[in-house]
């Protein structure tokens, strides 16, 4: 699994802490219900130790930001 991680295309996938997510959605003024879905199941988050509820940040390299961030909430699917 390690090796389709560490794909170039593979963008960087972390759960983020409790604090970190009250910030998120107290700072966009949205809910968890608001927040695009990822499946437990999926893949690039397969390694992390994560439950449903968590919020996962996506880090995609952008030719012209450098870096874009992205949020995901786990589900069960």
């Amino acid at each position: 699994m390690a090796d389709e991680l560490s794909h170039d295309l593979v963008p960087k996938h972390e759960k983020i802490t409790d604090s970190e997510k009250n910030a998120l959605l107290e700072r966009y003024h949205v809910s968890l219900l608001e927040i695009p879905k990822i499946a437990k199941s999926d893949m690039g988050i397969k390694h992390l130790d994560v439950k449903v509820g968590d919020v996962i940040k996506i880090t995609r390299k952008s030719s012209t930001a450098g870096a874009s961030e992205y949020y995901r909430v786990v589900v069960n699917a």
